[in-house]
This record gives structure tokens, sequence and C-alpha cells, in this order.
């Protein structure tokens, strides 16, 4: 006979114990018997079932501050719905809960398994197996700013616990990756003496709150936003209600900086505008006020929409509180392809998801119309490269191009070291997967310049470098289908050597879906694919390319040019559409994006066939 509990792995194990669990749920809350009985190690019986240790079903619920979310899962229950796999796992276990687990995890030198591997997230420690047989650590740096002792403290626990780099990312976030299974724990460690908390940094919670990476430096900007996501971030840390959400959350405040935080590409956006003497009413007086938008998700072809309602900046984080609770309550829990923000909006319409965050808020929201507003100037779509004088007198930051986003120990200490000897002990990261230095004089420029060369790095706007933007790629995700970092670097080698541009060109690659590089916001943005190329040979690594994204004032969505390009044919095909549009630009003014969206599809392709490229 076979023993059962031989018969299954441990994966497999825990994927019946979850369908099981999701089976008594739903039919606990309809009043029906429970079909297994009991819930193993629980001790369930059938009036009610007892999951992680407490009760929590109709006639029992959380009293803490969990309970909003096992109500919103009852409610889907009784709707008829199954829960899906991941909310199954938080209802068996809070996944705030498991530091004694992750402790003995690291006891034992084990990685987590079944859905613990998910819960794990929330700790901010990914076990990004089959890809790499390792943590990837991501972190929480609010509005992407830290101290230079934050900075170095950050290249000796690269060392010390991973593998002895750090990746930038585009929520001006930085991860840790090559994370062996005994090092989880004294990095998380590390990271909080750092004062450095990125509880809730992975799984289905609010993210890196971002802002502008020259919040307080800029000399345009029309509000410092580094304060609000400063103040969005402990607000979460503090509120435990606000983690376990339906799905991920992205939150972005602009304040009119000249380099943008990509809020109409958040879930929330907080954009800064002015209302003038002449325009301001009793409900809305003069000064700067925030454009709420909602549902940006591009990875799904959306941009946020603007919901016709000015916040105060006082009042931005009650208002992105209301709207992350009727997220809590009203997002889909069974279907994780429609878990996002978006997909809410789209079922019942701005006007209805408005009413039921005006109920959780103590004042009224305002309607006030766009074209009754000052917008703030445009940002410059390559403030994050080269040097630039700040708001302060005397003052400059240097955007430091990193080669996709990546740097060793050695370049943290040194750039570091700069910021220390020659600036104001500031780093500031930015979602173009670079950093700036800031706060250094007019005389020291020239100087810190140099030094940034000399390790390897570099701080001019070249001609591809300066804009390229690189997911983790499958050497270190199990979702993605291709090396986008090996390849963003092979793609710059190949057009650095062939081709001089005015300015830089935002090229985007991203390894799946997902689209954490953003690819549609590109000039140029590739999502990996598998290629096959009509042999014996396996499917080799390739791109769809889309072109003419945008963001801000050039906001759009790329359009498909070319699909299945092998990895080592991209380099040519990017040659041949940068060729093109030099030799046939209106004038030397006309920008790429421009350029691309004035001509059709079939007849750029027609342009660039006919181009030929320098070997």
């Amino acid at each position: 006979m076979i023993d059962r509990n031989e018969a299954f792995t441990d994966e497999q194990k825990n994927y019946l114990q979850g369908f099981l669990m999701g089976s008594d749920v739903s039919r606990a809350v309809r009043g029906l018997p429970i079909l297994s009985g009991s819930s193993g190690s629980n001790g369930s019986n059938g009036s009610s079932i007892q999951v992680g240790g407490q009760k929590n079903l109709a006639d029992e619920m959380p009293t803490g501050p969990e309970r909003i979310h096992f109500e919103a899962q009852n409610r889907q229950l009784q709707d008829g719905k199954k829960l899906c796999a991941e909310e199954n796992a938080k209802r068996g276990k809070n996944p705030l809960d498991m530091w004694n687990e992750m402790q003995a995890h690291a006891r034992d030198g084990k990685f987590p398994k079944g859905t613990d591997v998910f819960l794990f997230k929330f700790q901010g420690l990914f076990y990004v197996s089959p890809a790499q047989n390792s943590y990837m650590c991501r972190l929480r740096i609010p509005g992407g700013i830290l101290k230079t002792g934050q900075f170095r403290g950050l290249a000796d626990l690269a060392e010390q616990h991973a593998g002895g780099y750090v990746d930038v990312t585009t929520r001006a976030n930085i991860q840790l990756r090559e994370i062996g299974p005994s090092d989880g724990v004294p990095l998380l460690m590390g990271l909080h003496d750092l004062g450095i908390i990125n509880r809730g940094s992975g799984g289905d919670n609010i993210r890196n709150v971002t802002g502008n990476p020259t919040s307080g430096i800029d000399p345009q900007e029309l509000i410092e936003t580094l304060p609000l996501a400063r103040e969005m971030h402990h607000h979460i840390l503090n509120h435990r209600e606000l983690y376990g959400l339906p799905r991920k959350f992205n939150i972005a405040f602009e304040g009119g900086s000249s380099i943008s935080s990509l809020e109409d590409t958040n879930d929330i956006g907080f954009t800064a505008v002015r209302v003038s003497e002449d325009k301001a009413t009793a409900e809305v007086p003069a000064g700067v006020h925030f454009r709420l938008t909602l549902g940006g998700i591009t990875g799904h072809l959306d941009f946020a929409r603007d919901t016709g309602i000015l916040v105060s900046p006082e009042e931005a984080v009650t208002v992105a509180d209301a709207i992350v609770r009727v997220f809590i309550e009203h997002g889909d829990r069974t279907d994780r392809k429609k878990a996002r923000l978006k997909y809410l909006l789209d079922a019942w319409g701005f006007e209805k998801f408005i009413e039921h965050v005006q109920k959780k808020l103590p004042f009224p929201l305002r309607r006030f119309a766009l074209d009754q507003c000052e917008p703030a100037p445009a940002a410059d779509r390559y403030g994050h490269v080269g040097v630039h004088p700040q708001k302060q007198p005397g003052l400059n930051y240097i955007g430091v191009v990193l080669p996709v986003g990546r740097l060793t120990p050695d370049q943290i200490r040194q750039l570091s070291d700069l910021s220390e000897m020659f600036g104001d002990r500031t780093i500031r990261l930015t979602v173009w997967q670079n950093l700036l230095l800031s706060g250094i004089p007019d005389e020291r420029v020239d100087e810190v310049c140099r030094r940034i060369e000399a390790m390897g790095l570099d701080w001019k706007a070249s001609n591809v470098r300066g804009a390229l933007v690189a997911c983790t790629g499958n050497a270190g995700c199990k979702y993605a289908a291709a090396n986008t970092k090996l390849h963003a670097r092979q793609i710059a080698d190949y057009l650095d050597e062939r081709i001089e541009l005015d300015s830089p060109i935002n090229i985007h690659l991203t390894g799946c879906h997902h689209s954490c590089a953003q690819h549609y916001i590109g000039d140029i943005g590739l999502i990996a694919t598998k290629v096959d190329v009509g042999d014996d040979e396996d499917m080799v690594e390739g791109y769809h390319i889309f072109i003419g994204g945008g963001y801000g004032r050039d906001q759009g969505i790329g359009r498909e040019f070319r699909t299945s390009v092998t990895h080592d044919q991209c380099p040519i095909v990017i040659q041949q559409l940068l060729m093109t549009y030099v030799e046939n630009r209106l004038s030397p003014e006309e920008q790429f994006v421009d350029f691309v969206r004035r001509i059709e599809l079939d007849e750029l392709r027609s342009m660039c066939d006919q181009t030929v490229a320098v070997a």
C-alpha cells in the first residue's frame, strides 16, 4: 500500500491543503458541513474552520486589523466565488507573523516551499528558483532618497549576505540578489539596523512609494514630494490592515520636477498643479494642489486617469488610505489577472468608486476642472543624466549613468565618498535605474565627474546608455524569457560604436508580461519572447519591439514595430530604426517619439528596410 504522505511532494501537499481549505471555507460560510472533516493540525470541526490558530469564518472573525480582509474574502465566498491560492495562503497564516518560521529556515539552511514562497515576499524575501537557487531581497526607500551611511551599509550587506552587487530598480529602489538560505534573516536584520524597513516590499502590498528624485533641489518644482513619500511610507508601515491587498499596489507623488516620478503609471498618482488667484474658489484656494489620478498599469496598456478631483498636500495621504481601503474591500480575490485596481475601476466606473472613497473621508472631495489649473513645467526626458543646476545658488546635481542599474560594493563606497567629500551626503535613486549626487559646488563639478569616470561609471548623456532600462531578466527571474540585462549591454555596445545621436533615446527591455521595465512607455521598448529559428535547435531568446511610447505630456503606449526578433538581430533592427530617424526627421529638434508617431507603421517599416545598417 502507498503511504499517502509519501505519495505527494511537499509542493503538491501544500497545494492540496490550500485547495481543501478553500473548499471548506466556502462551505462553512454558506452553512454547509465541511467535507474534509478536519484541516489537519489546525484541528477544525464541522461548524467552523480554524486557520492559522484562529477561527475566522461565519460565526467568529479576527478582531484585529486583519478583519477587513477576512470580511472581503467572505463576501466573495458568499457570492459563490472561489478564492485564489494566494488568498487561501494569506487566510491560513498571517505573513507578517512568520518571523519565527523564517528564523527556523535560516538556522536549517532551507528555502521556503509551497505557499510559503509567496508569504515570505511580505518580508521582502523572494525565493527566485529556478532562475537562481537563492533569495532576492527588495527594499523600501521612500522617494528613492537615502543617506550615504545607509548606502555604504548596503555595500557591506551585499558582500556579507548577497552576491556582491546591488541593482537599482525602476521604482527608485534597490534589490540584492544571490542570497543564500541562511543569509535571509541576517540580511533583514542588517537592513533594519540601517533604518531600512522593507516589510511589505513584495507580495500583495503597497510597493515602494515614489516621488521626484530632485525633491527639494529642483529649480522648477511646484512642491517637494519627499516629505509626502516618507509620510505615506510610515503610514503603511504602521497600519497592518494595509497589507495583504488583493494584489500589489503603487503610489507616486509628482511635484513638477525636471525628473518625472512617472506618476501616471501608478495605481494612485498625485500630480501637482497650481491654482491662480483669479481661478480660486472658496473650496479651492489659490496655491499648489494635487490632481488625483487612478488606475495606471502600463503593462496592461493603461495610464492613470484623471478623476477631476483636487487634493491639498495635507489631505493626500488620507485620500490614498481611503482609496486603498476601498480596494481592500472590493478588489477581486478570485482571479489574479483581474486583481489590480484598474479592473475594479473598469467594472464600477470612476463615479461609483469615488462615492465609496468619499464615505471613508472626514472631508469632502473637491471637483475642479483641469483647464482651470496651471500645469507644472514639462519634465526633462534626460534630466536624470549629466550636470544640472539646483535651486540652491552655486550647487549642482550630477546624474550618474549605471550599467543597466548594477553597482559593485566598491562603486557604492566611492560614490558615498564623493557625496560626503563634495556633496550633501545624499544618494538620490531614480526610476531610470540610475542615481544622482546632489549638492556639488560649481568649482567641484569637473573633479567629481572625473572621479565618476575613474570608477568605471559615466555621467554624460551618451547615445544609448544614459537612457537604457532593463529588468532583471532570466538570470534572476523565473518569469523572464530572455537575459535582458546582458542583451541591453550588447545593444548599447553595438550602437555606441555605430551611431551618434543628439540626445539619448529611451530603450526599455523587459523580460515578461509583468513589464517591470515598462517597455510600453519607452521610445523603443522590447518585451522578451522565444523565437523559432526554423531548425532543429531549441527556440532562441528574442523580443517583440515597440516604438513611440511616452509619459507625462508625451503620454502614449508604444506600437508594435517588429515581432519575434532574435536577440542578436535586435541591435541591427534598432540601428536601422535610429538611422532612419536621423535621416528623415523634419529637423534636429524633432524628437524620436514625435517622428515615429507621425509616420504610419507600414511606411516606417519600409523606410527601415531600405536603410543599410553600418557593420
